[in-house]
């Protein structure tokens, strides 16, 4: 594979050929151009001259108003095409809104899809351009069977043919939107996800079958997806295929768009797999919704996380892949959170503005009556959506009661959608010792970084402490006990608690109020696939 540098490398292919008055062409000319060629077509050959044609709908201002050069408002196509490329432009075009409605247009709005869509797909592409590179893994290194594969690989293999159906579903009926935007999610849980979580596979020494099954299915991934994407951004998609297909298959077809179009393998679909998966994004999504709640960065490692789902499947499919709940908000346990637990209380009120116009002078009654019920069973059946029954005669519907939630000291509490998530927040020395390890690993990386180190150097370190802190034994302490685990994060062959020598790389941090000096300078490079993989954080 070519080693991958910028999405904007091929920026002379992606600007090319595109008419400027074809993108501020008024869509009643442009309508009226199609009559043309049906009418021409009939007369001439009696046949029409096309089945289907999709057609953009009125292009609209940024405030929503018309478009016009006596506004002020019009985008000059060429600066558009310079600065964002045609493949930015059309795919704003197929995925902002259904192609024949109205639709707000600026230079804003498509950097917006560069940024959200593409630069995260480029992403994907060159960190695995990057590792395969180093490891020299082609797509005709053995692999294990899909079946034989670990699960996080079984599930975006899962996802990919899934979105193979959904957008070959939508193309044949014409729906551009609901293909393009399947594919924008898909992209987003490979890279958010599924490259995400699998890093230390491709970091790793050797290149076991563990390893090399990672490559397999990542690749398998970015080619389908150079296919799927041939339609809306054609010289993104041929950009992908030329290095990942065309390089290392001379036999391959010229081009992506004279490839045949994917079909979806249903036997590697597993919708449960797919379910249980989703149950533990939207677990993450809210554990670290609690750590935001708390003021607690992801790097601080926590003692438990409690968990209550949906429903008893996904509660198994949670406690079954509990690990990856570990890792991804740093805990040391996951527990159910039991029937009954203290973890959150509820307070509930009467919804005056909604229930003042019902029943008027029955309100103190109703205030009375809401008051002596138990506020943890209210709160349940208005989760439920059920209606509450506060005297004989009058039940109150959820809309009609505003329930508020108490956390109990020590704990971050978030319920959505059917889900309880409790994080306990209380930090023992042994937790803030480690997290202060993390935020050392953290700022080396970017001391890496500052230093123009690449990701497979290797590096000699030096930490300092301050002279009015050298007795701070939690530090010392901490330094001592994770030596290893930093070294190992940093690729660091010698770690020594000692002042900075001249001519080495620094950088200050501050680590619990304690003032450190970090030093380093390359002292080789690592042989083959050995590297540092590029973190969240750094992305």
């Amino acid at each position: 594979f070519a080693q991958v540098h910028s999405p904007f490398e091929h920026a002379a292919e992606f600007k090319r050929d595109v008419p400027a008055d074809y993108i501020c062409e008024a869509v009643d000319q442009t309508r009226g151009w199609f009559y043309s060629l049906h009418a021409i077509a009939t007369a001439l050959e009696h046949s029409p001259a096309y089945k289907n044609v999709i057609c953009l709908g009125h292009i609209l201002g940024p405030d929503g108003s018309k478009m016009s050069k006596s506004r002020g408002n019009v985008v000059d196509p060429w600066e558009l095409m310079e600065t964002h490329g045609a493949d930015a432009t059309r795919w704003y075009f197929f995925t902002a809104a259904p192609p024949g409605n109205p639709r707000r247009f600026s230079m804003d709005l498509v950097r917006e899809t560069v940024a959200k869509f593409m630069l995260t797909l480029w992403n994907s592409y060159s960190f695995f351009v990057t590792y395969a590179r180093l490891d020299g893994w082609t797509p005709a290194t053995p692999a294990l069977p899909v079946s034989e594969r670990p699960e996080l690989d079984r599930w975006v293999l899962s996802e990919l043919h899934q979105l193979i159906e959904t957008v070959t579903a939508g193309m044949e009926a014409y729906d551009v939107t609901t293909s393009g935007r399947a594919i924008e999610r898909f992209v987003d849980d490979l890279s958010n996800w599924y490259i995400r979580r699998s890093r230390r596979r491709f970091w790793k020494t050797e290149s076991d079958a563990d390893k090399n099954a990672a490559y397999a299915t990542l690749y398998e991934c970015l080619v389908t997806v150079a296919h799927l994407l041939a339609p809306f951004t054609p010289f993104l998609a041929e950009a992908m295929y030329q290095n990942l297909v065309r390089r290392v298959e001379p036999d391959a077809a010229d081009s992506v768009h004279l490839r045949d179009w994917p079909a979806a393998n249903v036997a590697l679909i597993d919708r449960e797999l797919s379910r249980d998966v989703r149950a533990v994004v939207q677990t993450v999504s809210l554990g670290r919704a609690a750590r935001m709640k708390a003021t607690l960065k992801v790097r601080q490692p926590l003692a438990r996380l409690l968990i209550h789902a949906r429903d008893a499947d996904e509660q198994e499919a949670l406690m079954r892949l509990a690990d990856q709940l570990k890792e991804e908000l740093n805990v040391k346990a996951v527990e159910p959170l039991a029937a009954g637990e203290d973890v959150v209380s509820y307070r509930v009120r009467p919804n005056l503005p909604a229930l003042g116009p019902k029943y008027g002078k029955q309100l103190g009654g109703i205030r009375a009556a809401l008051a002596a019920l138990d506020p943890n069973d209210v709160a349940r059946r208005v989760a439920a959506g059920g209606s509450v029954p506060v005297t004989a005669a009058i039940a109150l519907e959820p809309d009609e009661l505003l329930v508020d939630a108490v956390e109990r000291e020590g704990y971050a509490v978030i319920e959505e959608g059917g889900y309880t998530v409790a994080l306990d927040i209380a930090l023992t020395p042994e937790l803030v010792r480690e997290g202060m390890a993390r935020d050392l690993v953290r700022a080396i990386q970017d001391a890496r970084k500052a230093a123009g180190l690449n990701i497979a150097d290797t590096i000699a370190l030096w930490v300092a402490m301050d002279t009015e802190n050298e007795d701070d034994t939690e530090t010392r302490t901490m330094l001592d006990e994770y030596a290893g685990y930093v070294s190992d994060e940093t690729l660091a062959t010698r770690f020594t608690v000692a002042p900075v020598p001249d001519g080495a790389a620094t950088a200050a941090v501050t680590l619990g109020g304690v003032s450190l000096v970090i030093g380093l300078e390359k002292s080789g490079t690592l042989a083959g696939g050995s590297a540092r993989p590029v973190s969240e954080e750094e992305e």
